[in-house]
């Protein structure tokens, strides 16, 4: 009889075959169901303790996975969907967890009845282009410029999260704070950059009533010497600078043999002269306020104050980007390279204000103005942090509005839509969920709204495809009275990301762990630490200082 062959080591441990699906399917619905209870209006928070005893609160299903320390590789990969469709679309990050544990679960009834992986994996994918298909039959299209339909849109996508209490506001600084970045390519295209040109600032004390979106930005600096430096200006002249306005330092030790007494005034005077040639250029362009990323020595302000220029130092590269888009400044690397068309002469107003210790720079009332500042105030840093999650989304959703300003209906109307049983099993989930989180008769509600889906022999292009369910109180309703609405790309995400993750782990059939990280030839042992003695200590060299 032959011997077997061992191929593995010892130390890998290895599943393959249904074993490998069970646990696989076991591990997406467990993901699934932590932040089952976050989806619709309805819906809890969850609190999240980290390692430094921080603690975060919130029902964003991105936010809550990010947070959290998994094991299994399948789950792994559950949350990287969760980011994907962040970053992607910035909404609808539950949505598509709990959309792709569904699939999973669906697919699990067929592969114990020993169906292929790759046979199911290829009815989804069909199942997928024509959900895809019947999206763009019951969509509609909005005017991006009604600003009343726009806020509803955005206030139905973000009316699950905690701060819907707050009615429009949330909603009004998405759509003030995307609106001002948007800028139009030609082609009807339009580039929304809210990561890049839109700043958050997030400041303790006050309400949040009074947070607002500025027509300009904002930053913590205060001016270099606050006594003599104006801290008010109507309409500056802005220079932006992307160099250090002193004395260059040598780049390592440098050493000046001064052989007579003079000679060290002279090298002073070399200094002041060069300050004093940078800072000439600087003025005779007569501005008002000079920014730069870099150093600003004692000497430069000297002159600047004298000339009664402010002066800013050590902005950050990000901030300064963002005035130069505001003002319309360009941001210059040397003095003598500047030009008059180089000047930012977009703002109204300059001004430095004291909220609460720290001092903060305005750049205020800008002309047309393609970056801003969102100013948040709050009561307490957890809830500065959640509002800013909250804002981040609705202003994903509004951008993703102004690049296709197409609707859906919300509220599980649009899942009801599918001509396949399988998926539409797991299509299901969402209403359903609605349903659980409202806490009414689960199976009565959703036996209720599958007869009316079904009224209507073509659902999809008829007047039933609006009909859903109302997030708030679990009735059925027909969504287009309520106004819930889903942004168009953000449904078409969801479905793509979900189905294809769901193939994805359908199709592994193997599970190899316990592999280790190879090692550089020649250390195969870990080397033992040395312990000096006080013989080697004085043997050593001395680094010179």
């Amino acid at each position: 009889m032959q011997s077997p062959v061992l191929v593995l080591k010892d130390s890998l441990t290895r599943e393959s075959g249904s074993k490998v699906h069970h646990a696989n399917i076991q591990a997406s619905k467990a993901v699934a169901d932590i932040i089952r209870t976050t989806l619709g209006p309805r819906s809890m928070l969850k609190m999240l303790l980290d390692a430094q005893g921080g603690i975060v609160v919130t029902n964003d299903g991105n936010a809550i996975l990010r947070e959290l320390d998994i094991a299994h590789p399948a789950a792994k990969s559950m949350i990287e969907l969760s980011r994907t469709q962040d970053e992607e679309v910035g909404d609808g990050t539950t949505s598509v967890i709990v959309l792709a544990g569904e699939m999973l679960h669906v697919a699990e009834a067929f592969i114990d009845k020993k169906y292929h992986p790759t046979v199911i994996c290829r009815a989804y994918n069909k199942a997928l282009e024509d959900a895809l298909a019947v999206l763009d039959q019951i969509s509609m299209s909005i005017d991006v410029n009604d600003r009343s339909m726009m806020l509803g849109l955005v206030k139905s996508c973000i009316g699950t999260k905690f701060t819907s209490q707050f009615g429009d506001l949330i909603a009004d600084l998405a759509l003030d704070a995307t609106t001002t970045v948007g800028v139009d390519l030609g082609q009807g295209i339009r580039e929304v950059d809210i990561k890049k040109y839109i700043k958050v600032e997030k400041i303790p004390g006050g309400q949040l009533e009074d947070s607002k979106v500025l027509k300009g930005v904002m930053f913590n600096k205060d001016v270099v010497v606050p006594g003599k430096m104006k801290r008010k200006i109507v309409n500056p002249r802005i220079i932006l600078l992307d160099c250090p306005l002193e004395y260059k330092k040598g780049e390592n030790q440098t050493n000046a043999e001064l052989v007579r007494e003079e000679d060290w005034a002279v090298l002073l005077k070399m200094e002041e002269e060069y300050i004093e040639n940078l800072c000439v250029q600087i003025l005779k362009f007569k501005p008002d306020l000079v920014i730069t990323e870099k150093g600003l020595s004692d000497l430069a302000c000297h002159y600047f104050s004298k000339a009664g220029v402010s002066a800013i130092r050590r902005l950050r590269k990000t901030d300064n980007n963002r005035i130069a888009k505001a003002c319309g400044a360009v941001i210059v690397n040397r003095p003598d390279e500047l030009q008059e068309s180089d000047i930012g002469t977009g703002a109204g107003l300059f001004e430095v204000k004291k909220i609460g210790d720290e001092f903060f720079s305005f750049i205020v009332d800008c002309k047309d103005p393609k970056a801003c500042t969102v100013l948040l105030r709050g009561a307490s840093k957890d809830l500065l942090n959640e509002v800013e999650r909250n804002l981040q989304d609705a202003m994903s959703v509004a951008r993703n509005i102004l690049k296709h300003p197409k609707l859906v209906p919300g509220g599980g109307a649009t899942e009801l839509t599918w001509p396949y049983e399988a998926a539409a099993v797991a299509f299901e989930a969402i209403p359903r969920t609605l349903a659980q989180n409202c806490g009414v008769n689960v199976i009565r509600t959703m036996t209720a709204l599958q007869g009316k889906a079904t009224k209507d022999v073509m659902h999809a292009t008829g007047e039933n495809a609006w009909t859903g369910i109302d997030g708030n109180s679990g009735e059925i309703a027909d969504m287009k009275e309520l106004k819930i609405w889903d942004a168009y790309n953000v449904k078409a995400q969801t479905f793509k990301t979900a189905i294809e993750a769901a193939c994805m782990l359908l199709r592994i059939d193997d599970i190899v762990s316990g592999i280790k990280k190879r090692q550089a030839p020649g250390s195969n042992q870990p080397s033992k630490p040395t312990i000096e003695t006080e013989g080697d200590a004085d043997n050593e060299q001395m680094i010179p200082e």
